[in-house]
């Protein structure tokens, strides 16, 4: 695993090595044990390289032998040996013996449409010297993050985190309302969106390809998720003997690795799944580790301590104190954006904990997205078949005023709340899952924002996001819509961006096996019934591992990293949040009505109502604008309208 970064001059010229050079330090974290850089005519590279496979080989930049191309990459590509015997009988005999150079040769050969063949997790970019052409990747599912944007001067500048762009001395550092009013509602900034103008995600399954001469762009679209959910139509027993076996190949792919590998392990489903798979392919005890917490209703280690007894594996446990938010300020700079998932505190704590043991660790991410493992997906489902009771002329008006004269139930939790108002009902599909995920309501961000910051916005809302990605696909059945929505927003924009930062601040790699893209569309082509039925998710999965798992592990409800917010708000937290919400940055950005911040803070604290969610976001935001105010005296994150600039100035 690795950091990547470069830039594009505009005018052609070399690039400065020593900006170069700061880029890369500002990523150091992701690549402690080699380092390079490359500059060129019109172009420069810079690569951190945490090693992993080979560590003699597969430094980078990397040339070809005519020095015509330069490849910084990062990642894992899993089928690269048989790559390179595919490369090797078409004529390529230096394809060298690690996958660093089989991508290289791959480019070569093929081109753009190398990246159909990759199998793994990746973002890339090679630089063409004939044709001043960049061309960027990144893999199908957005494991791995590449940002990219342009600065005042015209130069393209990319790298795997926004601060190693937030380097470059021309970059502008103007937020991006659409992406301030994305993180408001989910907690995250979602693709293709960052927290800045004029810098962007690259997302998932995309290339893009610059023209440096020509100063032209051309995003394409190489892979797209299709829930066929017709692919044979196989039985619960024959499809769960296939994930079994398909499983335990991308285990095995995943294992391989020339350092020690090892598991997070938490005592639910899928990362006990892949303890399970890694201990029958493996003559040595699997590494494992596992987080608990005070707290014995968020408490998950016993059911860890189970799968760990059972496979005998090389187990070590750490217990997270109630009042582990001290690492707040810390996360804030690992992120670069706001960032409002609360396990983000002990996802940091169970990658500091591996570290101490392997340098690779495999994960259960990826699982709930594609075999229907959240409940809100039981409880969506539920809703869409009220829904479709109604056609959608008579509903929306219906529910639509039902909704606005029905008392809120501001006192229930935010999951419950969103699933009990009427006008949940009067929505589309995409628009309802939009609604039931949201950590802000729409009603409670509008009271929220200024005047000023509404009018910025002109009109925008963060459900048009799940509208466009809901007309791409062509599943109409809820489930399947859902998932689709989720692989999306809420897996690359906060699942895998919460791992990939924690993971790599302690110059750890993590793997995922439940997203190898052959894997997902596999699963993305069995029936929703298959996944979701009576009420219980995961079906075939649990199914598939019947007799791996005690059936305390399979049927238990799926707790996850949940941390105790509300009686934090109520108890350690308080006066941190009041004066988050009531001073410094967050009221003084122009972007809030400071009344209705304090009295969210006051309902919440008073126990009239649960706003905790809304609370942890706010906070979260009020980290990322302290983080700004350190590096420069405070100053109006409104621009300057009369120069005809609209934005908020954070971070110059």
């Amino acid at each position: 695993m690795c950091g990547i970064a470069g830039l594009v001059t505009a005018s052609g010229d070399k690039p400065d090595a020593a900006l170069l050079a700061q880029m890369a330090a500002a990523q150091k974290h992701r690549g402690p044990d080699q380092s390079g850089q490359l500059v060129l005519s019109g172009a420069g590279f810079a690569h951190q390289r945490l090693t992993i496979l080979d560590p003699d080989s597969g430094r980078q930049p990397l040339q070809s032998a005519d020095r015509r191309h330069t490849l910084v990459y990062n990642g894992e590509i899993y089928n690269y040996r048989e790559l390179a015997k595919e490369l090797q009988t078409l004529g390529q005999r230096s394809v060298g013996h690690c996958d660093t150079n089989a991508l290289l040769t791959a480019w070569q050969v093929w081109g753009a449409d190398c990246v159909t063949r990759l199998r793994g997790m990746f973002a890339f970019a090679v630089w063409d010297a004939q044709t001043h052409h960049l061309f960027l990747a990144r893999d199908r599912l957005g494991i791995k993050p590449l940002y990219y944007g342009f600065t005042r001067n015209g130069d393209l500048v990319f790298a795997s985190e926004l601060k190693a762009l937030l380097v470059h001395p021309h970059i502008e550092r103007r937020i991006e309302p659409r992406a301030l009013e994305a993180f408001l509602a989910l907690g995250y900034v979602p693709d293709p969106f960052s927290i800045f103008q004029n810098i962007y995600k690259l997302a998932p399954g995309h290339t893009l390809t610059y023209d440096a001469r020509e100063q032209t762009q051309t995003l394409e679209r190489y892979w797209e998720l299709a829930f066929a959910e017709d692919s044979g139509n196989p039985t619960a027993a024959d499809a769960a003997a296939e994930l079994r076996q398909r499983l335990d190949e991308v285990v095995r792919m995943q294992m391989v690795a020339d350092v020690p590998v090892g598991a997070f392990l938490s005592g639910g489903v899928d990362s006990s799944a892949v303890v399970a798979m890694m201990a029958g392919a493996s003559a040595e005890p699997v590494n494992t580790c596992a987080i608990g917490f005070e707290r014995k209703e968020f408490n998950e280690i016993q059911f860890a301590r189970q799968v760990a007894e059972r496979y005998a594996t090389r187990h070590r446990e750490h217990q997270v104190a109630a009042d582990d938010f001290d690492l707040l300020p810390l996360l804030a700079r690992a992120y670069d954006e706001p960032f409002a998932d609360s396990s983000a505190l002990p996802t940091w704590r169970v990658c500091e904990l591996a570290r101490q043991q392997v340098k690779v660790v495999l994960s259960g991410d990826g699982a709930d997205e594609s075999f229907a493992g959240y409940r809100r997906y039981r409880l969506h489902l539920g809703e869409s078949r009220a829904r479709a009771m109604l056609p959608g002329g008579w509903r929306r008006p219906l529910f639509a005023t039902l909704g606005r004269i029905y008392p809120k139930l501001d006192w229930a939790p935010r999951f419950v709340r969103a699933k009990t108002t009427f006008q949940a009902l009067a929505m589309t599909t995409a628009e309802a899952y939009c609604h039931s995920v949201s950590m802000i309501p729409q009603d409670l961000r509008d009271m929220l924002y200024s005047e000023q910051f509404r009018s910025e916005l002109q009109g925008y809302r963060a459900v048009d996001l799940f509208r466009e990605h809901a007309a791409n696909t062509t599943t109409e059945h809820p489930l399947s819509l859902a998932q689709y929505l989720d692989f999306k927003t809420y897996l690359p924009g906060d699942i895998l961006t919460k791992v990939d930062r924690a993971s790599m601040a302690h110059g750890l790699e993590v793997r995922v096996p439940f997203l190898d893209h052959e894997l997902v569309s596999w699963a993305a082509g069995l029936t929703p019934e298959l996944k979701l039925q009576r009420g219980e998710g995961k079906l075939v999965l649990k199914r598939a591992l019947a007799d791996l798992l005690p059936p305390d592990i399979l049927q238990r409800r799926k707790m996850g990293f949940s941390i105790p917010l509300a009686a934090w708000f109520r108890g350690p937290l308080r006066e941190v949040s009041r004066k988050a919400l009531t001073e410094g940055a967050l009221p003084d950005s122009g972007l809030f009505n400071p009344k209705a911040l304090h009295r969210l803070w006051e309902r919440h604290v008073s126990g009239r109502s649960d706003y905790s969610s809304a609370l942890w976001a706010l906070l979260m935001l009020a980290q990322f604008l302290q983080l700004c105010d350190e590096h420069k005296p405070y100053a109006q994150y409104f621009s300057d309208h009369e120069q005809g600039r609209v934005g908020h100035d954070a971070c110059a």
